[in-house]
């Protein structure tokens, strides 16, 4: 009986030794079936491919041979990672190996792209790191993050390389408004990464753990080590915590250690290398006036795509240097070009960038003077200059690319340097409106009174020469009633005219305005006439009109 308990005895501490597998074995042994990639992975390449500074400052090695080697063994992949120069762990398990084989075969392009864009970025990620003495390993989490595009947004909301969340980012001091996003600026996001990375490690004392907090949060970490039981420094890994952390953070880790991977060993897996077309050596200037992109590459004749390649932080191409001083990155022989030209910079083409601080409504006088307007259909031609795209030609007119190319019948996205396009756009005009009836019906009263005023006229004269005649032969007793009969059609002619005014009954929509202008007079004249101090009439009103 006691030789069956040993046994049991023995049998469930082995069973138990084999369900609870030490840290150590756990993160080269770890499996998961249900890995969930990070977004960076849904990244459209094609488009990404189309990046204004892939395509101007880098080329690919078309002599490198993109055979598409066998996968290597495990023992290949540890003893790759195993001598990689890095203080944080890289272990090899499954999981790290999945990731691998993303990168390396599903995701050729994408790692192609990154490698060209990492010859701009890994400098600024390396000199931020540096300077909080963390890892320089970590300059791959942008990899990973946002695959290195500033412009990159999450489901989440999380922004720009290092995909920051607002609240985050703010914690950490990073202007973020309408016209600024610090998230999306390289050289800040990159120093706030290094600090918020630092803090973390502070907290655990573990980088993988460290790691984890920065894609999940240190809220859901210490959820897991809770949850874990794990309460002892030296034992907190995120190996030992992984099955309780997130979906998406599980593979947050080991999607770190292929990034690591795939960026230093990419050609021993036929992945053809970024080389440099032409270097890009940046500074920069503080700006202290409010100006446009459009200002700034009209004036030193710079591309605006490559302005917003080397600025992605402001959002709308607006530098709001009239707020507070801003940072301009620009090559840096444009830098001196700049200084030198930044009053004709502001001043180019000012009143259409400029922003009002002080406006006074529209009065309803001036609204119906200057009538009504609708938009008219213009084509214009515009000549393609060097550094433009069909993208930038299409924001400036505020049209579509794919617009431009059925006007143009064009197939491709490409434009030669000097070409014409047809460009259709909508100007503001006024529309000439024709005669109102109250004017009609005031030129109408206005000759008819002319016309009984010439007919009175002409039987005025008549009765005056019948009269003569009759005086000549009558007697002289009927000169009195002549002159009475003369006199009194003289006194009704000047009462007709008396004042020189005439009356107006007003009609519905008529103003003062209206009224005067088909009288022939001005609104201060009809004011005046009818002791009026504001412009205010009402339907069925009688007004005195000046003749």
């Amino acid at each position: 009986m006691k030789k069956v308990i040993s046994s049991l005895i023995i049998a469930c501490a082995a069973i138990t030794a084999s369900a609870a597998p030490s840290i150590l074995s756990l993160k080269h042994s770890i499996s998961d079936n249900s890995i969930t990639y990070p977004e960076s992975f849904e990244t459209d390449t094609h488009k990404m491919l189309q990046n204004w500074y892939l395509q101007n400052y880098t080329v690919l090695n078309t002599n490198f041979d993109k055979s598409q080697p066998l996968n290597a063994t495990d023992e290949v992949y540890i003893k790759r990672l195993s001598a990689l120069p890095t203080t944080i762990e890289m272990p090899y398990n499954q999981i790290v190996r999945s990731y691998i084989n993303m990168y390396t075969q599903r995701k050729r392009e994408l790692v192609e792209a990154m490698l060209g864009m990492s010859l701009y970025y890994m400098p600024i990620f390396e000199q931020a790191l540096e300077r909080h003495g963390v890892p320089l390993e970590l300059r791959y989490l942008p990899v990973i993050e946002s695959a290195l595009n500033p412009d990159a947004v999450s489901k989440a909301g999380a922004t720009g390389l290092w995909q920051f969340m607002l609240p985050t980012a703010r914690g950490l001091g990073m202007e973020i408004s309408t016209l600024v996003d610090e998230r999306r600026d390289p050289h800040v996001s990159s120093e706030a990464a290094a600090v918020y990375l630092k803090q973390l490690y502070n907290m655990y004392g573990d980088w993988s753990l460290a790691i984890a907090a920065y894609n999940c949060g240190p809220g859901n970490v210490n959820k897991a080590l809770r949850r874990a039981g794990i309460e002892d420094k030296k034992d907190k890994d995120f190996w030992s915590i992984y099955y309780f952390l997130p979906q998406e953070t599980r593979g947050y880790v080991p999607a770190f250690i292929a990034a690591n991977y795939v960026m230093t060993y990419y050609n021993l897996h036929g992945i053809s290398p970024a080389l440099a077309k032409r270097p890009i050596i940046t500074d920069s200037v503080h700006v202290s006036k409010r100006v446009n992109f459009n200002q700034i590459s009209q004036v030193l004749n710079i591309p605006v795509e490559e302005i917003r390649v080397l600025n992605p932080q402001y959002r709308h191409d607006i530098i709001p240097g009239d707020i507070r001083p801003y940072s301009l990155v620009l090559p840096s022989m444009q830098v001196y070009s700049y200084i030198m030209s930044e009053d004709s910079i502001a001043g180019r083409d000012a009143t259409l960038y400029a922003r009002r601080s002080v406006v006074e409504p529209t009065s309803l006088e001036e609204l119906e003077n200057n009538g009504e307007f609708t938009t008219k259909l213009v084509v214009k031609t515009h000549k393609v200059k060097r550094g433009e795209t069909l993208s930038g030609i299409a924001k400036k007119y505020g049209v579509s690319v794919s617009d431009i190319k059925k006007w143009n019948g064009m197939r491709k996205n490409s434009v030669p340097r000097g070409r014409n396009l047809k460009i259709n756009t909508y100007e503001r005009v006024r529309i000439e409106k024709p005669a109102s009836d109250t004017t009609s019906e005031a030129n109408t009263s206005e000759s008819l009174a002319e016309a009984s005023s010439d007919a009175e006229k002409a039987v005025t004269e008549t009765v005056a020469a019948v009269a003569s005649d009759t005086a000549k032969k009558a007697k002289k007793t009927a000169a009195p009633a002549t002159q009475t009969k003369q006199k009194k059609s003289t006194s009704t002619s000047s009462t007709k005219s008396k004042g020189g005014f005439t009356n107006h009954k007003v009609k519905k929509g008529e103003s003062l305005y209206r009224i005067a202008k088909a009288k022939g007079t001005t609104v201060e004249a009809i004011q005046k006439a009818n002791g009026m101090s504001g412009s205010a009439i009402r339907e069925g009103q009688t007004l005195k009109i000046p003749r």
